[in-house]
């Protein structure tokens, strides 16, 4: 047949957050009123000053091939991203940039994962995360988290599920789709039991470092325990910080070997990330980070907002987040109504609202909210979810 696909495709999902997003667009293209709290794609405009860069590359011909792990520019101003704003201190030869966070985190793990192969990751999780694991061969080993535990999982639930053939620990703090965030204490008491496994590499991504409502600094596992750091590596970017989702640039720090391994990959998937998006990045590392505060002042008066909207719906609760831009919101005793909460969101939807069902994430009986969105449209938004249900 010619229409067969890989073994490897035919084990991957399509993403669900795009596919509702997908969907949301079709929907406002035949004329129906959809607010779409799906995507995870803060509402701010790219700073100027970024903007500014990128212009003067295409003004400069800077559009020609770069070193395929990034220009030379841009990495030793990820190197001072990561020292300032993670405090993790590596040179510009351990990083690597790629076209998205995401790619970064394909080529980790295609580059080191054998078939049967075993990763840990907490549940619920970025949809990406295992299906990643599954075009690589490997296996997903669930650790499964709730609100009453601030969806972390615990030293003991990490030494249950580590074993001879772990080969990575998938760790994201502030959390997609939780915004669960580990303290400086919650990772000392994870890397006890790392220690006695030291085959186990650390995936630690940090993409939402910058948008935390708690107090104090961020808390990376590459600092926090500094042993472990030549087995972790730490994924960031800009896009979130620097609402530059479309300018598809991530940057990854870590083991000389394993970036080594990602570039060799790299060279014979993509080549370099985008020149011009390269030359933007530059900028918002290098340049004001001031304004980050103020983008993360509004984002929390976001999240109380909706916290409290979705609170007060008679059947939904959800926790309030510690960092990123979501709610993962429980709809567990109205799920009886509905055959599932895909069918849950789908009625949502005809009501005018797109969120992500909770199984996407390796949840149940729920849903996602991005409040990455106008008080205008959160509002209204909030409104049909409370019409919808009631």
């Amino acid at each position: 047949m010619t229409d067969r696909v890989s073994a490897a495709l035919a084990r991957v999902a399509p993403s669900r957050t795009n596919a509702m997003t997908d969907r949301a667009i079709a929907l406002r293209a035949a004329g129906r009123d959809i607010i779409s709290l799906s995507v995870g794609e803060p509402d701010f405009a790219t700073p100027d000053h970024v903007k500014a860069a990128a212009k003067a590359a295409l003004d400069a011909n800077d559009t020609r091939y770069t070193a395929v792990a990034g220009t030379q520019a841009l990495r030793e101003a990820t190197a001072l991203h990561f020292r300032r704003d993670l405090g993790i201190v590596v040179p510009p030869a351990q990083v690597i940039v790629s076209a998205g966070g995401k790619q970064a985190i394909f080529h980790a793990l295609l580059a080191t994962l054998d078939p049967g192969d075993e990763v840990v990751i907490p549940a619920p999780w970025w949809v990406s995360y295992p299906e990643i694991v599954h075009f690589a061969g490997g296996r997903v080993v669930p650790i499964h988290t709730g609100p009453e535990a601030g969806y972390r999982i615990t030293p003991d639930q990490l030494d249950a599920a580590l074993g001879p053939r772990t080969r990575w620990l998938l760790l994201n703090s502030p959390g997609n789709p939780t915004g669960a965030t580990y303290s400086a204490a919650d990772l000392a008491a994870l890397s006890e039991v790392l220690r006695r496994h030291p085959h186990v590499l650390v995936l630690s991504d940090d993409i939402y470092a910058p948008l935390r409502y708690t107090p104090g600094d961020h808390a990376t596992i590459a600092v926090v325990c500094p042993d472990l750091a030549g087995r972790v590596l730490t994924v960031s970017g800009v896009s979130k910080s620097h609402a530059m989702t479309g300018f598809r640039i991530g940057v990854a720090a870590g083991p000389e070997w394993l970036i080594r391994a990602m570039g060799t990959l790299q060279s014979h998937n993509s080549g370099n990330a985008c020149s011009i998006a390269q030359a933007a990045a530059v900028a918002a590392f290098n340049g004001p980070q001031d304004f980050l505060r103020d983008w993360c002042d509004r984002f929390r008066v976001r999240r109380d907002r909706v916290v409290a909207a979705i609170n007060a719906i008679p059947g939904l609760s959800t926790p309030v987040p510690d960092g990123a831009f979501y709610c993962m919101v429980d709809a567990a005793s109205l799920i009886g109504r509905f055959a599932d909460d895909e069918a849950l969101v789908m009625h949502l939807l005809d009501h005018g609202v797109a969120v992500v069902a909770a199984s996407a994430f390796g949840g149940r009986d729920g849903f996602r909210i991005s409040f990455a969105a106008d008080d205008t449209h959160l509002d209204c938004a909030i409104a049909r979810i409370a019409e919808a249900l009631t």
